[in-house]
């Protein structure tokens, strides 16, 4: 075929493909998923994939996403991190005299929320003693919108350091302590200190009532934090501190029960989910398609057997026998034997249409013409017969990636896919696992099923304009 000949054609088909409202849809949506899926390193972190199946350390762990706030009751704290370049060394190793030096930090928080946040954590702070009996020391103060201070952490510093306000004995006797001096002594008996959420006294107004019903108190909050080193050879590194507020929401979509990004999740699952579809769509009628015009053009008992063949294929109760192939292979099923497990059962039905519609491409003129020169199966059946049934094939393609994508959803759902990729599908399982929906979880649940939803309508679109477009074509042969 000559160019001249191809463009004209895609010429056509764009002029009528062009009146499909929903085949443009389709193109619009499918061109963002494209995007998504090619952009997600830079989306979100080239990591992923990596770190998805252990737990998040700096991360709150089953909090809603941060657009939340716009319908809740009560404005709660997102999740903020601090690193060395957000906060002020004030003093950095002055000499106090006989090898003691002394370092101050400061950084400000802006609490503007009715529900501040879960824990603040500072890790990062590497120290190096000249001596490790003699203990650096360190003194976190917390200096208040209403001109109040309170020292929440005093004691020794050591290499490898996590604090975590919260948590830490020190930090929430200190915060109970200073809170107490609000409180009367019949209130301060009834209290149970170790069922106090510190994180709402720290920053709530100081009145009594604040260790029973804290109110919040907002403005900017400064923390200075002092460390003390005892030795000349003591060394002291800030390169690598943080500072997490741990938030009761965080991100675009919020955490699961191990602290993961579903944000992240989503957007590596659109890659996984593409490449499963698409590539068991395009083999899955590729193999059909040319199983097919085998068996219509060589006929016979060719034909008789193929046909009794596709037909036992075709009897296969097709997840049953899915699930108990994945499950032979011991909770471990890579995405390649997804993907080869998918073709193998996806080619039955649309051999069976390509039979039908060779059978009568087959006793066209120019097909007995071709046989009658002498030319050989292979050119007839690839240059005569095949690229008629490419516009079939093109609109089963888009129609056959929804159920490729929903069946290895399926499979991830029952904890039958691959453990170690991210798709929609482990999602929902580790949903379920993790009882999301019982426990309200959900922005866990509800994001997933939606992008499975979305990919497989942008599909079904696409095939349902390209069947409107290339049927008639095909017909009219």
């Amino acid at each position: 075929m000559r160019w001249v000949d191809v463009k004209d054609s895609l010429a056509n088909f764009w002029f009528e493909f062009r009146r499909q409202k929903g085949g443009l849809l389709g193109i619009a949506l499918l061109a963002l998923l494209v995007f998504v899926a090619i952009a997600a390193p830079f989306i979100t972190s080239p990591d992923i994939p990596q770190k998805w199946k252990l737990p998040w350390e700096d991360t709150p762990k089953a909090v809603p996403p941060v657009w939340y706030n716009w319908f809740a009751g009560k404005q709660l704290a997102p999740h903020k991190e601090y690193t060395f370049n957000d906060i002020k060394l004030l003093v950095n190793g002055e000499d106090l005299g006989g090898g003691m030096r002394y370092y101050k930090l400061e950084f400000t928080y802006d609490f503007k929320y009715d529900v501040p946040p879960t824990n603040i954590i500072i890790k990062g702070i590497n120290v190096k003693l000249q001596d490790i009996n003699t203990k650096a020391n360190i003194i976190i103060t917390v200096h208040r919108p209403d001109g109040k201070s309170i020292e929440v952490y005093s004691g020794d510093l050591i290499e490898g350091m996590v604090i975590q306000l919260a948590y830490d004995d020190i930090s929430r006797n200190n915060i109970i302590s200073w809170a107490s001096q609000f409180e009367s002594q019949k209130d301060l008996a009834s209290i149970v200190p170790s069922t106090i959420d510190v994180m709402k006294v720290l920053f709530a107004k100081a009145q009594p009532g604040i260790l029973v019903n804290p109110q919040p108190l907002k403005g900017t909050y400064k923390f200075d934090i002092e460390i003390y080193t005892f030795n000349p050879g003591d060394k002291v590194d800030f390169n690598h501190m943080k500072v997490i507020f741990t938030g009761r929401t965080y991100g675009y979509m919020g955490t699961d029960t191990m602290g993961r990004d579903i944000w992240a999740g989503l957007v590596w699952g659109t890659r996984i989910s593409l490449i499963i579809g698409i590539s068991v769509a395009v083999l899955s009628v590729f193999i059909g398609v040319l199983y097919g015009v085998a068996s219509a053009y060589f006929g016979g008992w060719t034909d008789e057997m193929m046909m009794r063949f596709q037909e036992f294929m075709a009897s296969i109760p097709t997840l049953p026998i899915l699930i108990l192939l994945a499950s032979s292979f011991h909770g471990h099923v890579t995405l390649g034997i997804i993907v080869l497990l998918l073709v193998i059962f996806g080619w039955v039905g649309i051999a069976r249409v390509s039979r039908s519609m060779a059978l009568q491409i087959k006793e066209q003129t120019y097909v007995e013409a071709a046989i009658a020169l002498g030319a050989g199966s292979g050119r007839i059946v690839f240059k005569h017969i095949m690229p008629q049934l490419l516009p079939y094939a093109f609109a089963q393609i888009a129609l056959s990636v929804p159920g490729a994508i929903l069946t290895e959803a399926g499979l991830s759902y029952l904890g039958l896919g691959d453990p170690t990729a991210v798709t929609w599908g482990q999602m929902l399982h580790d949903a379920q696992a993790a009882s999301a929906t019982i426990n309200g979880y959900w922005w866990w649940v509800i994001p997933p099923g939606l992008a499975i939803a979305l990919v497989s309508l942008t599909f079904v679109l696409l095939g349902t304009a390209l069947d409107r477009v290339l049927n008639p074509r095909l017909r009219r042969l």
